[in-house]
């Protein structure tokens, strides 16, 4: 894996300094630290007979592990 692992948990709690992303029937929170390495990334939810998952196009990443839960930069 590379050094930086993207993660989604649930939230109740927006702090002041989150940067929020309203699509309206979605909500994502995104703290100040992983905002400068996430700018320009794209977020989708697939769902496939192989199962549901999301999915991140980060033009910041220079490399990916295959599992594509973490990138560097």
């Amino acid at each position: 894996c590379s050094g930086f692992q993207y993660g989604f948990t649930f939230d109740e709690i927006i702090n002041d300094d989150d940067f929020v992303i309203d699509r309206g029937d979605v909500k994502f929170l995104v703290d100040t630290m992983s905002y400068q390495y996430l700018v320009g990334a794209e977020i989708d939810y697939v769902d496939s007979f192989e199962g549901s998952q999301f999915t991140i196009k980060n033009p910041n990443a220079q490399t990916t592990c295959g599992c594509g839960s973490s990138f560097s930069v």
